[in-house]
């Protein structure tokens, strides 16, 4: 008997990588699905923090499309090994500090590496030649599979036709003839294409998945890079660039000032590592001060920032409770700034 060939698909989580999946699972090659998690993803978080967001499914969609497809997704924690992608790109930034051909180069060579781990055949991505004008141009679709190490074994099935064959096109793994040539931005053959396979529901295209293309992210970012000694950053770090107001009232600190009452919760998590601030005399945010060397003038002025964004803003007097990590609890009483800087808003 002819052993059945399997094969891992990078599952992002978008209608691309679903139907790439999707085609060589109609050969009866058994596929399993891999996402590597690397901090700075825009689903589960913010749309699952905050009210603001309600109107969006709140689902992890790689997930969701292992599911839909009846396949096992393994779910790779990449955050500290992916650091140096993000701060050392071979191929630089795109338009903001998206590293996008250095980040799929090193999420193929992850791929690689676990297949040569499970005993797996090849590589499955749903890339599209033209999509993307970083990483999906014809002069660097080939520099992915050879600086990845994956070479021959790398298969886009939506794309292949426009493509050299791959090793298991040229072996029979897969029929060739029952791929695709699709080229370019325009979405229709894939929208057309699923509503053939009877796909309806799927995520919706928006630029890619990661905070790192957008730009109130980055420009967060990149503020918290110039504020500290070097350009090191931990999980926490970037989680929190996610969540609330960030304004910098003085070179030495920031302030994150929760919007609505989901990133109150959440920001209450990190009470123990801040000085927080949270006004007491009427309903308003969390704030948490993030920096060294805090002064007493410090928090007076956070404070009343803080309470400018409380139900007490008209108020002639605000009174806000905070503590210093490790102390007690204090509390202050402030009159709410009225006027702020448009230059402290991040």
């Amino acid at each position: 008997m002819t052993r059945q060939y399997r094969a891992v698909s990078l599952l992002s989580g978008g209608l691309d990588s679903m139907l790439a999946t999707k085609a060589v699972l109609e050969q009866g090659i058994h596929v399993e699905g891999i996402n590597f998690y690397t901090g700075f993803c825009v689903e589960g978080h913010t749309h699952a923090i905050r009210k603001h967001h309600s109107d969006k499914i709140k689902r992890n969609n790689a997930l969701w499309v292992a599911e839909q497809l009846g396949i096992k997704l393994h779910i790779v924690d990449i955050v500290e090994a992916y650091k140096d992608v993000v701060l050392n790109p071979k191929y630089g930034y795109g338009a903001h500090l998206n590293p996008c051909l250095d980040c799929k180069i090193f999420m193929v060579k992850k791929a690689h590496e676990w297949i040569q781990q499970k005993g797996f055949d090849f590589i499955i991505t749903g890339e599209v030649v033209g999509q993307r004008p970083m990483s999906q141009r014809p002069d660097t679709m080939p520099i992915i599979a050879a600086e990845s190490g994956a070479e021959e074994l790398l298969l886009r099935p939506l794309s292949a036709h426009n493509l050299p064959p791959s090793k298991p096109e040229r072996e029979g793994w897969v029929d060739r003839d029952q791929l695709f040539g699709f080229r370019g931005r325009n979405r229709k053959p894939q929208i057309a294409l699923a509503a053939q396979w009877g796909i309806t529901d799927y995520a919706q295209p928006a630029g890619g998945c990661c905070f790192l293309t957008d730009a109130n992210y980055t420009d967060k970012l990149q503020d918290l890079w110039a504020h500290r000694p070097n350009r090191a950053y931990e999980l926490d770090d970037i989680m929190l660039l996610k969540i609330g107001r960030h304004l910098r009232p003085r070179p030495h600190f920031k302030m994150i000032v929760s919007r609505e009452e989901g990133e109150t919760h959440f920001l209450e998590g990190y009470k123990n590592q801040f000085l927080w601030i949270k006004t007491a005399s009427h309903s308003g945010p969390l704030t948490l001060l993030d920096g060294d060397t805090l002064t007493d003038d410090d928090v007076h002025l956070a404070a009343q920032i803080s309470a400018r964004y409380s139900q007490g803003k008209h108020a002639a007097e605000v009174v806000c409770q905070f503590a210093r990590p490790g102390a007690a609890l204090q509390e202050i009483s402030v009159t709410p700034l009225r006027d702020l800087p448009d230059t402290w808003l991040l």
